[in-house]
């Protein structure tokens, strides 16, 4: 494996991952919620997420050519989808909901952690790199994810618990905004395509 091939196909899935700026709506999703079912739902993002992109990489295009599905597509879906969770988030802020068994698939291992960002990344990185480059990078990235994530602990002591309310409601904010932005994007891609 070419290293130089490597190094730029991870530093373009490492933006695209972003886990740094996902790691306040992880928090947020996860308030309220033992350490022990905190720990269940990073398992299940990473798992998740390692699925969907490893999976994507190997038989990805082929399955969007046979089923005609775009990244357009996934880019409004995966947007209205975190709206959705978002404004839920905002107005019925219940555990219940937060101890979801399927928090750690959606909206954290799909299309947080892994969204149409890092499916499309891979698909020009794949062109550009190389298969095993991207598959590495991937790899590393979402791994690199849950070290983030699992480290938000010492991040909510060091907040505390107004702290963490703020940036809960605050990422709810920024997480429909993000949806809305997605959402956005796939429409004016689609319309240039067909202009």
């Amino acid at each position: 494996m070419n290293i130089h091939s490597f190094f730029l196909s991870f530093i373009s899935i490492f933006v695209a991952v972003d886990a740094f700026g996902v790691l306040p709506i992880f928090i947020s999703l996860t308030e309220g919620i033992t350490d022990r079912e905190k720990l269940q739902v990073l398992k299940q993002s990473i798992t998740t997420a390692l699925a969907v992109a490893i999976g994507f990489v190997f038989i990805g295009k082929a399955i969007f050519n046979y089923l005609g599905i775009t990244v357009d597509d996934f880019l409004i879906a995966g947007g209205i989808i975190l709206f959705v969770l978002a404004v839920v988030d905002l107005l019925f802020p219940t555990k219940n909901r937060r101890s979801s068994p399927s928090l750690g698939v959606v909206p954290l291992g799909m299309p947080l952690i892994v969204g149409p960002a890092v499916l499309a990344t891979s698909l020009i990185c794949i062109d550009s790199y190389g298969i095993i480059p991207t598959f590495f990078s991937i790899l590393f990235n979402v791994l690199i994810a849950g070290l983030v994530f699992y480290s938000s602990k010492w991040l909510m002591r060091l907040l505390g618990n107004a702290g963490t309310r703020a940036i809960s409601k605050l990422s709810s904010l920024l997480l429909a905004a993000i949806g809305i932005m997605m959402v956005r994007k796939g429409i004016i891609h689609i319309l240039k395509t067909l202009t």
